[in-house]
C-alpha cells in the first residue's frame, strides 16, 4: 500500500518561504516533511513529543495576528465628483 502524503494547510517552508507547499507523511516510525517547491526535507522520530510544529496562519497567537499591516478603507461617493 502506498504511503499517503498530506499537505499542511497554512504551513510556510523554512527554506523558500512558500506557503501551502509542505507535505507530511509517516513511514516505519519516522515522520517526514518536505516542500514541493524547493529541496527542503526533514525527518523526525514519531515518539518525540517535543517536535517543533511549523508555524502556520492558524496556530499563531492572537497578538501576532493583530500586528498585520491593516489600513482603513475610505468609500467615496461617485456622485460627489
Amino acid at each position: 500500500m502506498a504511503v499517503q502524503k498530506r499537505f499542511i494547510a497554512g504551513a510556510i517552508c523554512p527554506r523558500c518561504a512558500a506557503m501551502d507547499r509542505i507535505r507530511t507523511w509517516e513511514q516505519n516510525g519516522v515522520r517526514y516533511r518536505d516542500c514541493i517547491n524547493c529541496d527542503f526535507f526533514e525527518q523526525l522520530p514519531i515518539e518525540d513529543g517535543n517536535a517543533a510544529e511549523l508555524e502556520t496562519r492558524v496556530n499563531r497567537h492572537r497578538e501576532e495576528r493583530r500586528q498585520d499591516d491593516l489600513q482603513p478603507v475610505k468609500i467615496l461617493d461617485p456622485r460627489s465628483r
